[in-house]
């Protein structure tokens, strides 16, 4: 079921969502936490659509809030609100509000949005693209339990990750880091059956990616080794190599969702290692809303400091 709302407020909207749980007979308890969706026109779709996956696993109120662009001084002081309020069906396993923002009311989203989050249960704010320099100081930020970024999409990821670094506060994520915990997990499972000393390290990808600087710099907090960082034609993380006086632990995708798994003194072995899809990594990060304390120690690329990161 589709409501659209033309010129309206937040408390037109709540209305509006009673209206069509009432319709359609579907009850607002089941739902587990608010997801806030920061976004614009062009990636509204895909994100829409990666949390409505989503919501099979956790059912959400979903707010997404586009702000829209105005061209002329006119339009600046024409401050209106759009929504598109979407239940049932049409809206995955909980609820969808589409939030059109329109000139001075563009920049007060979190007043905005505060009204629509669900009483007593957590909040999720999730940046697609575009997320600020600091996610925990934005106004919508700050109302969320967790805030999830991707440097993925931005033009320069590395240096996006630094500025991640500085700002990083409990709470903090990105899909760079999500899409290492296949890699971590066999990495972590490999080592429990090698029982060695890890004496070198490498971590192979393509270049400027973000996800291969995370997993060097978790690999040298935890193993307390250099990572060397090899260049490849990609996609994404291609390989990573553990030097053991034993011999090589390897674990090599060169392409494709499978991966061959190298350990001293062992047949090789393959292994699933698919490239997830965002709803896969956004249900991830549902899944725990506390601080992601090894997210903070790749950041920093030591294991040290652990108690300033939960200050």
């Amino acid at each position: 079921m589709k409501i659209d709302l033309t010129d309206t407020t937040a408390s037109k909207i709540n209305k509006a969502l009673v209206e069509g749980r009432r319709a359609i007979g579907t009850p607002a308890v089941g739902m587990v936490l608010t997801m806030v969706i920061v976004t614009d026109e062009e990636n509204a779709y895909d994100s829409i659509k990666a949390a409505e996956e989503a919501s099979h696993e956790h059912p959400s109120r979903t707010l997404v809030v586009i702000k829209r662009h105005v061209r002329t001084p006119r339009d600046r002081t024409n401050s209106h609100l759009d929504a598109d309020v979407r239940v049932g069906a049409d809206a995955g396993t909980g609820e969808t509000v589409v939030l059109r923002l329109y000139g001075e009311v563009s920049e007060h989203a979190d007043s905005v949005v505060l009204p629509l989050l669900l009483p007593d249960a957590p909040v999720v704010v999730w940046w697609p693209v575009d997320a600020p320099e600091v996610p925990a100081k934005d106004p919508l930020g700050a109302l969320a339990q967790r805030r999830i970024t991707d440097m993925y999409a931005v033009e320069a990821p590395l240096a996006a990750l630094e500025a991640r670094a500085a700002s990083y506060a409990p709470g903090d994520t990105d899909l760079a880091w999500t899409r290492l915990t296949p890699w971590r997990s066999m990495l972590a499972a490999a080592l429990d059956q090698a029982r060695t000393k890890v004496t070198s390290a490498a971590v192979e990808s393509e270049a400027e990616n973000p996800s291969a600087e995370l997993l060097a710099r978790w690999l040298e907090a935890r193993l307390q080794v250099q990572v060397e960082r090899v260049v490849t034609a990609g996609p994404v993380v291609t390989a990573v190599r553990l030097g053991t006086k034993n011999g090589e632990i390897v674990i090599d995708r060169p392409e494709g969702p499978l991966a061959t798994l190298s350990l001293p003194g062992q047949p090789s072995r393959t292994l699933a290692l698919k490239v997830r899809s965002t709803s896969e990594l956004i249900a991830e990060e549902l899944r725990r809303l506390d601080a992601d304390e090894m997210y903070a120690v790749a950041l920093r690329g030591d294991d040290t400091g652990g108690e300033e990161s939960r200050a």
